[in-house]
């Protein structure tokens, strides 16, 4: 079965996470990613643990379909080599700090130079240009230094960073969706380009009710714990046993849930809850007499009302429960593949399903250099010349 991506050749110079969960994406995608690592200990996410027969598990969760070529790119005679294989290829994806790639000679106006219809994605701290651009820059860093920690939290609290590395998976995204644009581009007119993602503005566009509240009222967002700051009530409730999560985002769910789920029919005509800015105006009085009504079962039991009523609910779950949910193994959230080291790994699914080209794990990641003379092959070098650079020890295992 073909694949959407099938004949696309990615050059990936990145390593930990944004960059490699972009070319995991687009190498579940069909595109033949080349996985270009340094010679000693590669990817610097093999360092990170914990570890199954000595192979990182971060390593593993984020670089499947991928081939592994151990390079030092700081030699002239393996740079050659890159060139040959930067000619040939589509899209190149990198994550250094502005200024590397420019000392090592592998940067976008030296690589257009050889390949014009070359798609160069950059991934970096603070991007390219800008005061900031030579700043080290981190997931934990973004969340704080662009507010996202300021909003995080129960007010009044300590400022609180996200439970997952939200920038460095959106950076990840966001070099997606542009490298994909930046292809189509292609596509029409031949013309390449480069691509620039910063990890500490990936998330910016993504704070929508926060630019409407601070543009027009000058109003600064701030940390609502587990209310939201606009629509009520839209957040997590506690019941007889635990917690469940209630979204009445408008008038008709919250209607609803008056009526079908708790039956009082009398908060409709409130005054002090006749519209969603009155409930969230008054959500100190408002909370209280819901968790009241709430405490009286379980929260299975609010839960499945809810889905009577078409109200959206649902449980906190913890990871374990979510990985176990018979919904989610329906939908193929839990993969799994065959390590040529540890054995059968197990690794999460797809985010979107494809009707004609189902996104597919054909390879399993690699160890550290394991395809560099099929790759070195492939792009036009005999064994003697491999095993010369290998002795001078430039190229890897």
């Amino acid at each position: 079965m073909s694949l959407p991506l099938e004949g696309v050749q990615v050059l990936d110079m990145s390593q930990i996470m944004a960059g490699p969960y972009c070319t995991m994406v687009l190498a579940d995608m069909g595109a033949d990613v080349i996985k270009i690592e340094k010679i000693k200990g590669g990817d610097d996410s093999r360092q990170m643990g914990p570890f199954v027969e000595g192979e990182s598990t971060c390593f593993m969760q984020i670089n499947r379909n991928k081939r592994s070529v151990a390079l030092n790119l700081k030699d002239e005679a393996v740079r050659e080599i890159f060139y040959d294989m930067a000619r040939q290829s589509d899209i190149v994806v990198e994550n250094y700090r502005p200024g590397v790639t420019q000392s090592l000679a592998v940067d976008y106006e030296t690589l257009r130079k050889i390949n014009p219809g070359l798609i160069y994605c950059s991934i970096s701290g603070y991007g390219q240009s800008g005061p900031y651009r030579n700043k080290g820059g981190f997931d934990l860093v973004a969340q704080g230094a662009t507010g996202l920690m300021s909003m995080t939290g129960e007010p009044g609290g300590r400022p609180l960073k996200t439970g997952v590395a939200v920038y460095d998976i959106g950076a990840g995204i966001t070099a997606l969706y542009s490298i994909l644009a930046a292809y189509i581009h292609r596509q029409k007119t031949g013309e390449g380009q480069h691509v620039d993602v910063a990890i500490s503005e990936c998330g910016i566009p993504w704070f929508t009710w926060e630019a409407a509240a601070y543009f027009a009222e000058g109003r600064e967002p701030h940390a609502d714990g587990w209310r939201h700051r606009v629509s009520a009530p839209y957040q997590s409730l506690a019941t007889r046993n635990g917690y469940l999560v209630l979204g009445c985002a408008n008038q008709r769910t919250w209607e609803r849930f008056c009526e079908d789920v708790v039956t009082r029919p009398e908060w409709i005509q409130d005054p002090r809850f006749l519209t969603n800015s009155d409930r969230k105006a008054h959500i100190e009085v408002l909370e209280p007499l819901i968790e009241a009504e709430l405490a009286k079962e379980d929260t299975a039991f609010w839960i499945q009302r809810c889905d009577a009523a078409g109200v959206p609910a649902g449980p906190i779950n913890r990871f374990s429960e979510m990985l176990a949910d018979p919904h989610y193994v329906a939908r193929g959230m839990v993969q799994q593949f065959d390590h040529p080291t540890v054995g059968l790994v197990k690794t999460l699914g797809f985010a979107s399903k494809f009707s004609a080209t189902p996104q597919q794990i054909r390879r399993p990641s690699p160890l550290l250099g394991q395809h560099t003379d099929e790759v070195l092959h492939a792009f036009g070098m005999d064994d003697e010349r491999i095993a010369t650079l290998r002795d001078r020890g430039v190229v890897g295992p």
